[in-house]
């Protein structure tokens, strides 16, 4: 089979082939995206596209579907690059609005030399697309039936139901959105819809409630023992984006968390209990000693129990009544 003809039929996830070339490399550096091969009117005309290709794709049991084992965490992509460029933004991406609404959010970090609200300081999750980005801690769990994806801020857990439709009984939108897929090979196909507005990351631009995707994820493995996961994401959003927009992003084995005894826990918020909202809605932090601070990590404050009742405290590692 020519090149060409392997292009129209595989689409979006040739790119993952014609990268293969460089898996001889001990670190090769983030793939060039691959745009579809040609318009799709929707992000669902795309999927379908790419389910018709791999002929439904393949039909995985517990033994033969791709094992992703391990820690991950986010490496390199090209999310930065494609909207900003030395500090000015790209024309052409955005549309109008939503690239005037980028330029205030830039004004204001300028302004007051940091992004002045961010969602995760109120305890909303990142949502995606930002998920894909957020640099902590996270496990890939595959099974035939569903693909999970577990970050360990604010205990943000994607789920990919394979080989089914679109579900959404509630009739609204949701963080991580709606997330479909199916296997072709060792290939994750992935289709998202129903998503809140987002953003691409803490200073990039905001997304719309209109915001879909499709990916194509696949694990990557080099002669020096390296894993990296690669996905090529097209992303559709008629109210934000001039057009589809192909992003590609990356995630490294973290083997040396692996070794420490690392495990991921539970995404405590009341860490957060501290901030608050200004008037003119910029966060801000209550310090120790601010009239109305919490100490997380001081006394319970549990209206059933004594107050003074002993193995109570929240971190004993740090309590002073640990000899």
């Amino acid at each position: 089979m020519t090149c060409s003809k392997l292009a129209l039929l595989l689409g979006s996830s040739l790119w993952l082939f014609a990268g293969s070339a460089t898996a001889l490399a001990q670190n090769p550096g983030i793939p060039e995206p691959m745009a579809p091969p040609r318009e799709f009117s929707s992000s669902e005309a795309h999927y379908q596209f790419l389910l018709n290709a791999h002929r439904g794709g393949t039909r995985h049991t517990y033994e033969s579907v791709p094992k992703w084992t391990g820690l991950w965490s986010a490496d390199g992509n090209g999310s930065r690059t494609v909207f900003l460029e030395d500090g000015e933004i790209i024309e052409g991406i955005l549309t109008p609005e939503y690239e005037a609404a980028f330029q205030m959010r830039l004004d204001l970090i300028e302004e007051n030399g940091e992004q002045a609200y961010d969602r995760l300081t109120t305890c909303e999750p990142a949502g995606y697309p930002r998920f894909l980005m957020e640099p902590y801690v996270r496990e890939f769990v595959n099974t035939p039936d569903q693909a999970w994806q577990l970050n360990d801020l604010a205990n943000e857990s994607r789920r990919i139901f394979i080989d089914q439709e679109h579900k959404n009984i509630d009739g609204t939108h949701f963080a991580i959105g709606d997330a479909i897929g199916f296997w072709a090979d060792d290939m994750l196909i992935v289709h998202t819809v129903d998503i809140y507005p987002n953003d691409w990351f803490r200073g990039l631009p905001p997304t719309s409630n209109q915001l879909e995707s499709v990916e194509v994820w696949r694990l990557e493995s080099f002669p020096n023992g390296n894993q990296r996961l690669v996905v090529n994401v097209t992303f559709y959003d008629e109210l934000s984006l001039v057009e589809p927009l192909t992003l590609t992003y990356t995630y490294r084995r973290r083997t040396e968390l692996e070794e420490l005894g690392f495990r991921i826990r539970h995404w405590e918020c009341d860490s957060n209990r501290n901030t608050y909202l200004t008037e003119d809605g910029r966060t801000q932090f209550l310090l120790p000693g601010d009239e109305g601070y919490f100490d997380i990590r001081g006394p319970r404050y549990t209206p059933d129990l004594p107050v003074d009742l002993p193995g109570q405290e929240r971190n004993p590692i740090f309590s002073e009544q640990v000899q």
